[in-house]
């Protein structure tokens, strides 16, 4: 052996310590000798030796089984290795009970004990090797869809190692379900905090004042229900990372305070007289197209700035399709493992449509296609979904991600009302071009056939101004990805009332 061994000997009998020092010193171990257990425990606490001779019977307070379930208490892997005059067969069974790995009767041979301490190393060491692995097995599954081989997702990699080490704010933009909390906990774990708290705040998921509260706390009294002190987020992540997903959704005033304590590392709680001054590093993450926030007026242009210090774009599963088959069997596998469920595996013509699919909810729409397919066993209502051209998860608005330059909806364009839809020419030059004209043909005559004699001027304008208004809202709907509490502040009415108007035109079945 090239580095030797420490090996504790606990024996009472000084013969006996002596000659299992010459036997270990002679086959390059390094012996400890101890003659009582309770010096031993402490010993052992210390020194922490690769493995442990122990004799049963021995004066004191503790006796050698006391003290092997206290080895086991410090180190439960540790090999420890019972030697006793006492061969009783209660002894041994209570010895190996406690997690003794051999039990040799005095006397013993000399070869007999090598053999015994060999094989306790070398399986020790395989199961240290063994944990090591799967350690790293279990780290690297974690960030499968992080680290494949598209080049896109190589850059991504990179980019990561070359920042993570460092303290400055990350923006992560991409669609949503493309793995952007992975992408910040991965900054978190190679970084310097890694040791650290990792706080993750939903800016999406609370209100105003309940994420403001949220973050940053509240003094008692502070308003009615504020019985006691609550510290916020950002104390809870001191000297940590903090996440903050979905930061486009965030309300103005409150944009401001973060600002305030992104640039100065101290904030106020609410109702508190006191700044709070914390050490955090800030990783922010969105699918919502900022630049356009900020041009709108929802978004600050200075938090923009300071939170756009480096930015981290993820492609959509679509524009990585090569990695679907390597995320299909990640996949399978997890949840095969997680559900005691075995599954063979995804038959090609499955594995075909996957690749052929547009994913619009990305690995988050993959992974639970794949753990519906384990739990059931059967890939045929995956196989029958994907197939069906009607379901409207194959109409879903493909949206780029929100990092990378997409481009502008066209204005929408005034349409000439027919002459006989004059009376109405607000609501239908409301309605983008190719809209209403169906409806309205669908009432007025042609020109020069002759109109029915049951069609007012008012059914006309009704119609015409209905298509235009199902039209918009369907369009300022897929222009902020289904968001709609963007869409009704664009439109310029309530949320309660867009989805009424949502459920009203049928647009909440809509493809």
């Amino acid at each position: 052996m090239s580095q030797k061994s420490q090996v504790l000997v606990v024996d009472d009998d000084l013969a006996m310590c002596g000659f299992l020092r010459s036997f270990l010193g002679a086959r390059n171990y390094n012996a400890l000798t101890v003659t009582n257990a309770d010096e031993a425990v402490r010993r052992f606490h210390a020194d922490r030796p690769a493995a442990v001779l122990l004799d049963v019977v021995m004066p004191g307070s503790m006796d050698g089984l006391a003290a092997l379930a206290a080895f086991k208490k410090i180190d439960k892997d540790v090999p420890i290795i019972v030697i006793s005059g006492q061969g009783r067969t209660s002894v041994v069974v209570q010895a190996m009970r406690l997690g003794a790995t051999d039990f040799l009767c005095k006397p013993f041979e000399e070869n007999e004990l090598e053999v015994v301490i060999e094989k306790a190393l070398k399986q020790h060491q395989l199961s240290q090797e063994v944990a090591t692995l799967r350690a790293q097995l279990k780290e690297q599954s974690r960030y499968t869809m992080l680290f494949g081989h598209s080049q896109q997702m190589t850059e991504v990699r990179d980019l990561i190692e070359r920042v993570s080490d460092t303290d400055v704010t990350v923006l992560i933009r991409g669609e949503s379900g493309v793995g952007k909390e992975l992408v910040a906990r991965a900054l978190h774990e190679q970084s310097l905090r890694k040791d650290k708290p990792f706080v993750k705040v939903n800016c999406a998921a609370l209100p105003t004042e309940l994420l403001e509260s949220e973050l940053f706390g509240f003094e008692k009294g502070a308003f009615t229900g504020a019985i006691q002190h609550k510290p916020g987020k950002f104390e809870f992540a001191n000297h940590g990372t903090m996440f903050l997903d979905e930061i486009g959704d965030m309300s103005f005033p409150l944009q401001a305070k973060l600002l305030q304590a992104l640039q100065d590392g101290e904030f106020s709680r609410l109702g508190g007289k006191a700044d709070v001054h914390v050490d955090v590093r800030v990783i922010t993450a969105t699918n919502c197209d900022l630049e356009a926030a900020v041009a709108a007026g929802r978004f600050r242009e200075d938090l923009y700035f300071r939170l756009n210090v480096v930015t981290i774009t993820i492609p959509p599963l679509r524009e990585r399709r090569e990695e679907i088959p390597m995320l299909t069997d990640h996949f399978v596998k997890k949840y095969s493992v997680q559900y005691n469920k075995p599954f063979p595996g995804v038959s090609p013509d499955l594995s075909r449509l996957f690749l052929e699919y547009e994913w619009p909810g990305n690995i988050r729409q993959l992974e639970n296609m794949v753990k519906r397919m384990v739990v059931l066993g059967s890939e045929a209502a995956i196989v029958q979904e994907l197939q069906q051209p009607s379901s409207p998860l194959h109409h879903w608005p493909h949206t780029t991600s929100s990092s990378i330059p997409r481009p502008t909806t066209p204005p929408l364009q005034p349409v000439m009302p027919p002459p006989a839809a004059a009376a109405a020419p607000v609501a239908v030059a409301a309605a983008p071009a190719s809209v209403g004209m169906g409806s309205v043909a669908a009432v007025a005559a042609p020109a020069g056939a002759s109109a029915p004699s049951n069609i007012s001027l008012k059914d006309i304008s009704r119609t015409a101004a209905r298509e235009a208004e199902r039209e918009l809202i369907l369009r300022m709907l897929t222009r902020t990805r289904w968001n709609r509490k963007e869409a009704a502040e664009i439109l310029g009415i309530s949320y309660k009332a867009l989805l009424y108007k949502i459920k009203e035109n049928g647009l909440d079945k809509a493809s």
